[in-house]
């Protein structure tokens, strides 16, 4: 251990410091302990809250997505398909074609997002864990079209799902159809299917989907075996940039190929983003805590001039006396660290066991909460960086003064 490491640990035992000094240094660490624990409690809300929302947006946001750049259809190649399920850390291929629809009710009217999928796109999107009745698949040999549908949609619509002799009605213009004529339902494709499943993921989605088999879909849009899309699950999320090089590569430059992240990039963005901000403003709030650490640190070095002065009679450089006080400053703001860290972990544990803090109505019960050890560096570094800092400007006055052995 060094000289200066020793006196600074002497130093911030305080036993010989003056009560006002021992009281602000308590406070210091004091106000640093509240900080870190600030940051720990709202770092995890906002990791848990990504998580729900990635979570949520896992259904109708797969992995990877792959588009035509223009138009809304494409027809698939088979070689590109084969070549797909080949990729290594390819799970499944789901494939889909979607475009909107109009769903007729009871008493009145509602444009919906109908997509057609096939039953690999349930287990690429994990839909078995959105489904609120029925089951994630649609049956080998229907006798009718089946639908799997947005919870909202039923609920606006009057859709009775146990109803095996309830039709629904949906509507899309036919290719090159006129609505210039009297007659404006011969301009229109008609297909009626019966209520099979129905999900629930989120409002925004439950209130717009409507999902019927590939086939129908494709049919209904005049669209024949083209596509909407082609969505991948994976073996591994970690390769997800390494399985969409691979994937540019068969489709070529015609395609968009998208991770989840970046088809629903505002919304990640936005989460993050507001992560980081609050960051931004704790640390700030911890700034202006290590003031009290900077006159703390000052009132020492003001009282300890004597020992400054023996120390610098018995050869002690300048830097020596400098890191006495940027030790002390690093002990104050470590201590204080420590505390907010170890009260901050036990408020999300208890958080994450009991739930003792409630959102109140709605999808969750109480606050999601996810700890992230990289959150905790970024915490410590932050912490010991203004400690630091907070130290500075008294071990640089300490370090100048000139040697006094009585007061004057």
């Amino acid at each position: 251990m060094s000289l200066a490491l020793k006196i600074a640990l002497r130093y911030f035992k305080g036993r010989n410091s003056t009560q006002a000094i021992n009281i602000v240094s308590w406070i210091s660490m004091g106000a640093v302990a509240l900080s870190t624990t600030a940051m720990v409690v709202l770092f995890s809300v906002y990791n848990g809250l990504e998580s729900y929302v990635k979570n949520m947006y896992t259904a109708f946001y797969p992995e990877v997505k792959v588009s035509v750049i223009k138009g809304k259809f494409f027809t698939p190649d088979e070689q590109q398909l084969q070549k797909l399920s080949h990729i290594e850390g390819v799970k499944q291929v789901g494939l889909s074609v979607e475009d909107m629809a109009l769903l007729e009710g009871h008493d009145h009217q509602k444009v919906v997002r109908l997509k057609g999928v096939n039953n690999e796109w349930f287990q690429v999107n994990g839909m078995d864990r959105f489904i609120n009745t029925g089951t994630a698949s649609w049956p080998e040999q229907p006798a009718e079209v089946p639908s799997n549908i947005g919870v909202d949609i039923v609920a606006e619509m009057g859709i009775e799902l146990d109803n095996t002799f309830q039709k629904i009605q949906l509507y899309y213009p036919k290719a090159n159809a006129s609505f210039a004529g009297m007659d404006a339902a011969a301009a229109l494709n008609g297909i009626a299917v019966a209520p099979y499943a129905s999900f629930k993921v989120q409002p925004e989605l439950d209130g717009m989907y409507f999902l019927v088999p590939l086939k129908a879909a494709q049919h209904f849009f005049n669209a024949g075996n083209q596509l909407s899309a082609v969505e991948l699950s994976l073996d591994n999320p970690r390769n997800t940039q390494k399985v969409i090089a691979k994937v540019r590569e068969i489709f070529g430059p015609d395609f968009t190929v998208l991770s989840r992240l970046e088809q629903n990039k505002t919304l990640f963005m936005a989460t993050e983003m507001e992560k980081w901000m609050i960051y931004g403003i704790l640390s700030l709030v911890l700034v202006i805590a290590s003031f009290n650490m900077v006159g703390a640190l000052s009132m020492l070095a003001i009282e300890k001039k004597f020992d400054v002065s023996v120390l610098k009679s018995l050869g002690a450089e300048a830097k020596t006396i400098k890191k006495v006080f940027l030790n002390l400053g690093m002990l104050i703001a470590g201590t204080g660290a420590l505390a907010g860290l170890v009260l901050g972990l036990l408020i999300v544990l208890s958080q994450m066991q009991w739930g003792w803090i409630k959102m109140g109505e709605g999808f969750l019960d109480a606050y999601p909460v996810e700890m992230q050890w990289a959150d905790f560096v970024v915490v410590c570094i932050t912490v010991l960086i203004v400690g630091l800092a907070a130290g500075w400007y008294p071990a640089h006055k300490a370090a100048k003064q000139l040697m006094i052995f009585k007061d004057e």
